[in-house]
C-alpha cells in the first residue's frame, strides 16, 4: 500500500505593529513613496506563496483603524508586551498553525525572496526557529545597530551581537576595531573574515514559539538588547539562512529618508 501522504505545514505570517516606538514613534504609519510604511510590508509579505495567511498584529486602535480601511487582516494585542515575539505568541494563542513567521513592521524594503529563505530550514523537522543573514556592508562592520551574527558550519547561530564579530585580531592597524596598543603587522596571507549582518525576521515552529514567554530572560539579552538571545541562552538553536538582499530597519528619520529614496527609483 502507498504510504499516506503528510499534510504540509500551516503557515502564519504576523506583522507585529507597535505604534509607540521609543526611537522613532509611529514609524509603522509614517509616509513612505506616498504609502504608509506598514502597506509595504504587508504587501511584500502577502506576495510569498508559502504563506497560508497574513495578519497585523497591533497595540494601537489608531493602526487597526488603517488596517480596516485597507481590508488587512488585524488582531489587536496588548500594549505591554514587551517584544515582538510575544505579540506572535499572542497571536498564536487564538490562531493555529504550525509555523508561525514575525515580520517587522518596519522593514519596507521587505521582499517575498526574504521570506521564502527564512522558511527553506524547515524542510528538516529538527528545526524549531530560522532568522536571516547578509553579508554586511564595510560602514555597518562597526555600527551597533547592525547587529552581527555568527554561525556554525551547519547553519546554527552561535551568537548575535552589536559588536563587531568575529573580532580579526591581525587586521592591518588602520582597522577601527583594533585597539592601538593591541594591533601587529598583518601575515602577508592575512585573510579578513566575513561579517554578516542579522536581519530580524524569524520563524518558529508552534513548541518553540510556545516556551519562548515562559523563560527567564536572559543576562545576554538583557545586555545586547536582542530577544533572540533568549532561545540560544536556553539551548533552543536557531539556524540562520543567507540572503542576497539586504534591508533596512527604520529606526530614524535618516532610515525612513534612505528608504524612501530607494522606494522611489
Amino acid at each position: 500500500m502507498p504510504e499516506p501522504t503528510q499534510n504540509p505545514p500551516t503557515i502564519l505570517g504576523v506583522i507585529p505593529a507597535r505604534l509607540a516606538s521609543t526611537r522613532l514613534p509611529r514609524k509603522v504609519l509614517r509616509t513612505l513613496a506616498g504609502r504608509p510604511m506598514l502597506a509595504w510590508v504587508f504587501d511584500a509579505a502577502s506576495a510569498c506563496p508559502q504563506l497560508d495567511r497574513v495578519l497585523i498584529a497591533t497595540d494601537s486602535e489608531e493602526v487597526a483603524e488603517l488596517c480596516h480601511r485597507n481590508h488587512w487582516p488585524v488582531q489587536l494585542t496588548s500594549p505591554d508586551l514587551p517584544s515582538g515575539t510575544d505579540r506572535v505568541h499572542a497571536i498564536s494563542q487564538t490562531i493555529h498553525a504550525d509555523i508561525y513567521v514575525n515580520i517587522q513592521g518596519d522593514e519596507p524594503l521587505l521582499k517575498p525572496q526574504h521570506l521564502t529563505a527564512l522558511l527553506r530550514p524547515f524542510a528538516h523537522p529538527h528545526v524549531e526557529v530560522s532568522t536571516l543573514k547578509v553579508l554586511c556592508t564595510p560602514e555597518n562592520i562597526a555600527n551597533p545597530n547592525a547587529v552581527k551574527v555568527v554561525t556554525a558550519t551547519d547553519g546554527r547561530a552561535l551568537y548575535f551581537s552589536r559588536a563587531t564579530i568575529p573580532y580579526d585580531r591581525d587586521a592591518p592597524a588602520k582597522s577601527p576595531q583594533t585597539p592601538t596598543s593591541d594591533r601587529v603587522a598583518p601575515a602577508s596571507n592575512h585573510i579578513p573574515p566575513q561579517y554578516w549582518k542579522h536581519i530580524g525576521l524569524y520563524a518558529y515552529s508552534k513548541a518553540a514559539l510556545q516556551r519562548f514567554p515562559t523563560l527567564p530572560h536572559s543576562l545576554l539579552e538583557q545586555a545586547e538588547r536582542l530577544e533572540q538571545l533568549r532561545f540560544l541562552e536556553n539551548g533552543i538553536p536557531i539556524h540562520v539562512e543567507p540572503t542576497d538582499y539586504d534591508t533596512i530597519g527604520v529606526d530614524t528619520e535618516e532610515d525612513l529618508q534612505r528608504v524612501e529614496s530607494l522606494l522611489l527609483t
